[in-house]
């Protein structure tokens, strides 16, 4: 499986964030410096990560961003889930399509669900 730059930000971006969690906001160009990514692009992804309730914005000039849950909680599966969609290597195994007519009696979707 090949995962996109998309998805290798946000994890860097949420790995920076869980590394700096002192319990003040982390502005996205001290992360930009520190990952070596574009802070435009950060911008970008960060949006998607606040969207889905995984970070918080704190407006302001002391402000930046904080993630919502301890960081035990977050896995790096909801978070490429999250930018990439689907993991699954194959579309009949894609739970939210719901597989094929043939599932109950495939091959990949057995061994695939062991």
């Amino acid at each position: 499986m090949r995962i996109s730059t998309k998805g290798r930000y946000a994890l860097r971006l949420m790995l920076d964030l869980a590394l700096h969690d002192t319990g003040t906001p982390v502005r996205i160009k001290e992360i930009a410096a520190r990952q070596e990514i574009s802070d435009k692009y950060l911008e970008q992804i960060v949006a998607v990560l606040n969207k889905a309730g995984y970070v918080r914005s704190v407006r302001g000039p002391q402000g930046g961003y904080l993630l919502t849950r301890p960081t035990e909680e977050y896995t790096v599966g909801m978070i490429l889930r999250l930018t990439e969609g689907s993991l699954a290597p194959v579309e009949c195994l894609d739970s939210e399509i719901g597989g094929c007519e043939k599932s109950d009696d495939c091959v990949t979707v057995l061994v695939y669900r062991k």
